[in-house]
């Protein structure tokens, strides 16, 4: 059952903002570069993704996008955001490469999506996007063979939509290990994916580069 509670497919489209309002309060604005993510800025400014989210009243689905300003409030100073990949083991990829069909938040069959479909071909391998321990990997109906990964420190994603899976229950997995390949439904083939913190959904964009 908590699995069922994880899972429900959507999305919505909005532009990303790309001028946030000057706000009442000090802070300063942070110029982002490519590869960047919202997560990681938090994380260098030791804010939450929520207050940067509400400063600069960023869309629900939206992604950040080179030399967007984004206002920092509390922060006395820009700063550098580090994107060696050794400094940064902990942050997210991609589980599979391909065009958004449905955002985190959009109206789907009746209930709002907890993650994003990614459009992409039959067969193609899905990769975990973070480090950790699967603890669940069987067949789910409605999101045919599912892989849930717990990443041990809060977060914990959701890999549906597979037509067979490369790992089993209690298999530690590396971020990029293969863990099982898309499958097809109603004539598309797709990989619903969700990002979860203390087992609430999140929106996915807010931690993929």
């Amino acid at each position: 059952m908590f699995v069922l509670l994880l899972l429900l497919t959507g999305c919505a489209t909005t532009k990303v903002a790309e001028k946030p309002s000057a706000p009442a309060v000090q802070g300063v604005y942070h110029k982002v570069k490519k590869g960047e993510t919202l997560w990681r800025i938090a994380k260098i400014y030791e804010i939450s993704i929520d207050l940067i989210i509400s400063s600069n009243n960023i869309p629900n689905v939206a992604q950040l996008e080179a030399n967007q300003l984004l206002f920092i409030p509390g922060a006395a100073e820009a700063k550098d955001i580090p994107l060696d990949q050794d400094l940064n083991k902990n942050d997210f990829v991609w589980p599979v490469e391909g065009q958004i069909l449905f955002y985190f938040g959009q109206s789907r069959r009746g209930g709002l999506s907890n993650g994003i479909d990614i459009k992409c071909h039959e067969g193609e391998m899905v990769k975990a996007a973070r480090s950790g321990k699967v603890v669940f990997a069987d067949y789910l109906t409605g999101y045919a063979y599912t892989v849930v990964i717990d990443h041990l420190d809060g977060f914990s994603t959701v890999y549906a939509q597979n037509v067979s899976l490369a790992v089993k229950l209690s298999d530690n997995v590396l971020k990029g290990d293969v863990i099982g390949r898309v499958g097809q439904r109603e004539r598309l083939a797709y990989l619903h994916f969700e990002i979860r913190k203390n087992s609430k959904a999140d929106n996915p964009l807010y931690y993929l580069p």
